[in-house]
């Protein structure tokens, strides 16, 4: 996390042992509740970003992508409609 000066506010509600639970580990840490929270939220929302964008794959269907880019199947005759169209229209 970089050290930006934060003007962004958030709020949760949440139960009263929850909020004793972040309180404790924050303290644990040696950090203020808001910073606790703060590092913790940003990184838990990379993961979810991280595991959502990440593509993966088992062995067969790897051997099937990689023998697609490597000898991608000819275009049928819609994609070279589509692809006429679109040089058509952008004058490429």
């Amino acid at each position: 996390m970089t050290t930006t000066t934060r003007t962004q506010r958030l709020e949760a509600r949440v139960t009263p042992e929850l909020k004793a639970l972040l309180v404790r580990a924050a303290e644990l840490q040696g950090t203020s509740l808001s910073d606790f929270i703060t590092m913790h939220m940003g990184q838990a929302a990379l993961c979810t970003i991280r595991d959502h964008e990440r593509l993966e794959l088992d062995t067969h269907e790897r051997e099937v992508f990689i023998a697609a880019l490597l000898k991608p199947p000819e275009p049928n005759e819609h994609l070279q409609s589509a692809a006429a169209q679109y040089r058509a229209t952008m004058g490429a």
